[in-house]
């Protein structure tokens, strides 16, 4: 596996991690879709873990994986906190999300 494979992955979870921060859902398409784009680069790579150093810096990008996955989780927990605050005020304090 090359280094700049790698790169790549890196390059896309910071990118997903600045645009969870945020709040423009477009920006966060594009860098879902940056991730997916550097992980099938990654996996279409043959015997990387025969590489020296590979594991490495694979080790090294975990820790922005596991933040985009936290960041991920908190943002799903927030908006089913909101729409149960919505459905508990009822349809005529705000419209439902979704129609029953």
């Amino acid at each position: 596996m090359s280094a700049p494979t790698l790169d790549l992955l890196h390059d896309a979870f910071v990118a997903l991690r600045e645009a969870l921060d945020g709040d423009d859902i477009a920006k966060v398409d594009r860098a879902t879709a940056r991730v997916q784009d550097a992980v099938t680069k990654v996996r279409a790579v043959g015997a990387w873990h025969d590489e020296p150093g590979v594991r490495t810096r694979l080790a090294s990008i975990a820790p922005l994986m596991e933040a985009a996955r936290i960041r991920t989780s908190v943002l799903a927990d927030q908006t089913r906190q909101q729409i149960a605050m919505l459905a508990e005020r009822g349809a005529t304090a705000a419209p439902l999300t979704y129609k029953r």
